[in-house]
C-alpha cells in the first residue's frame, strides 16, 4: 500500500470566494473528485508527502484504533450507512494520518470492498484479528455487536498496556537519571576533590579511596561505557524486533524477574483469555480462534505456547488438557476452561478468566507503584549521598590529619 499524500489546494468555493486549504487522498484524481463534491474550483493542487503511517507528529496509535473502532460502532448502531459514517469520522478527526486511513477505507468500501476486506489491505493497522471479527460480523449481520465486542476488547486491553507501561516506565526513567548523575558526579566532582586531597600529606578513609578509585576508572573509560550501555539498550530493542528467538529469549528473562514477571505473566495470561473469549463468543472456530490469538499476544512466551495448544486441540485434545500441557498457565485457568467445556460456556468462563486476572495486574501495578516511589528515593539518596559522604569523610577527620 502507498504512504497516505496530503495534498494542498487554492481555489474558490462554491459562492466563488477564494478559498485554501489541504484535503487527504490516494491518489491526485480522488483529492479532486472530493473537492469538486464539495463545490469548490481549483485552481492551483500540488501533494505534499507526509511521514509514514505511525512516525512522526502524526501517528497513529492503538489507542486511536479503539477510539475509531468505538465510534464506528456507534454510527453503525445508529443505522448511517457505512460510507457515510466514515465520511464523518474523517471530518471529525484531527490526526492527518488517521484521516487518511479512514478515507482510505471509505474509498475501498464505496468501491464495491467490504469492511473487512478493505482494513485487511491495512494489516499495520487492523491486524487479523480484527479483520477476522469484522468479517464474521459483516457475513452473519450482526457488524454492530462484533464492533462493539471488538472496541471493548481493545479498550480493556490499551488500558492494561498503559497500566503496565506506566509502572515500568517511571523506575526506568529514575534509573537512567541516576545513571548519568552518577556519571556526573564521577567524571566532574570528584576529580576536583581528589586534587584537595592529593595535597594531604594523610591516608584517606577506605571508603574514599575506593570512590576515587571508580571516578578514575569512569573518567577514562566513561565513553566507552556509554557506547556499550547505549549499543546494548539498541540491540535489547532491535533484535526482538528482528528474530523471533530474541523475542522469546528475552520475554522469558523478563518473566524470570522477581517483581515485574508475575505482572507480565498475569497480563500475558488476560490477554490470551479475553482474546479467546472474544472470538470464542464471535463462533469462530476453536482452532482458527487459538491461531489468532497467537498472531495477536504481544508476548513471545505465550504466542509459542499457545500455537502449542492449537496443534494439541487440532489433534483430538481438550483445550483444559492442552493449556495445562504448556504449564504456563495457572491451576484457575486450568479448571475454568475445563468447566467452561464442559458446560458448554466456554465463552464465559474465559471473560471470567480474563477480568479476574486484569484486576490482579492492575492491584500489583497499584501496590508497585506505592512501594517503587519511596524505594527509588532511598537509593538515590543512599547513591549521590554516599559519594558525598566518601568526599566530605577526609575533611570530617581534618583535625586528625593535620
Amino acid at each position: 500500500m502507498n504512504d497516505p499524500i496530503d495534498f494542498v489546494w487554492r481555489g474558490t468555493d462554491r459562492h466563488g470566494k477564494p478559498a485554501q486549504g489541504e484535503i487527504a487522498g490516494a491518489s491526485l484524481p480522488l483529492a479532486k473528485a472530493r473537492l469538486r463534491r464539495q463545490g469548490v474550483r481549483l485552481t492551483r493542487i500540488r501533494r505534499k508527502r507526509r511521514p509514514l503511517l505511525g512516525i512522526g507528529k502524526d501517528r497513529i496509535s492503538a489507542a486511536d484504533i479503539a477510539i475509531f473502532t468505538r465510534q464506528l460502532a456507534t454510527m453503525v448502531r445508529s443505522a448511517i450507512p457505512l460510507v457515510q459514517s466514515l465520511d464523518i469520522m474523517a471530518g471529525g478527526t484531527e490526526n492527518a494520518a488517521l484521516r487518511a486511513l479512514i478515507l482510505n477505507v471509505r474509498d475501498d468500501v464505496a468501491g464495491g470492498r467490504g469492511l473487512a476486506e478493505s482494513m485487511a489491505r491495512r494489516p499495520r493497522q487492523f491486524d487479523s484479528l480484527y479483520c477476522s471479527l469484522v468479517a464474521a460480523g459483516e457475513t452473519s449481520g450482526t457488524l454492530e455487536t462484533m464492533l462493539d465486542r471488538l472496541a471493548g476488547y481493545r479498550e480493556k486491553s490499551e488500558k492494561l498496556k498503559s497500566r503496565i507501561r506506566g509502572a515500568l516506565t517511571y523506575p526506568l526513567a529514575v534509573v537512567c537519571v541516576a545513571a548519568v548523575v552518577t556519571v556526573i558526579l564521577l567524571t566532574r566532582v570528584v576529580p576536583t576533590f581528589a586534587e584537595t586531597f592529593a595535597g594531604l600529606d594523610a591516608e584517606l578513609p577506605g571508603f574514599t579511596v575506593f570512590v576515587l578509585r571508580l571516578s578514575d576508572l569512569a573518567v577514562a573509560h566513561w565513553r566507552a561505557g556509554a557506547g556499550s550501555a547505549l549499543a546494548a539498550a539498541g540491540a535489547a530493542v532491535w533484535l526482538p524486533r528482528r528474530s523471533r528467538r530474541a523475542a522469546e529469549l528475552r520475554q522469558r528473562a523478563l518473566l524470570r524477574l522477581p517483581v515485574i514477571g508475575p505482572l507480565l505473566r498475569n497480563a500475558a495470561i488476560a490477554r490470551f483469555a479475553r482474546t479467546l473469549a472474544t472470538l470464542f463468543r464471535a463462533g469462530t472456530p476453536l482452532t482458527d480462534a487459538l491461531a489468532a490469538v497467537a498472531e495477536a499476544t504481544d508476548n513471545a512466551v505465550y504466542a509459542h505456547a499457545t500455537r502449542a495448544i492449537c496443534e494439541e486441540v487440532r489433534n483430538g485434545q481438550s483445550l483444559a488438557g492442552a493449556v495445562r500441557a504448556t504449564k504456563l498457565f495457572p491451576p484457575i485457568l486450568e479448571q475454568l476452561v475445563g468447566i467452561g467445556e464442559e458446560s458448554g460456556a466456554l465463552d464465559d468462563m474465559l471473560a471470567k478468566c480474563a477480568t479476574f486476572f486484569e484486576e490482579d495486574v492492575e492491584s500489583r501495578v497499584e501496590r508497585l507503584t506505592a512501594l517503587l516511589e519511596p524505594f527509588i528515593m532511598a537509593v538515590l539518596g543512599l547513591l549521590v549521598g554516599g559519594l558525598m559522604i566518601a568526599m566530605y569523610l577526609p575533611i570530617f577527620r581534618l583535625g586528625s590529619v593535620l
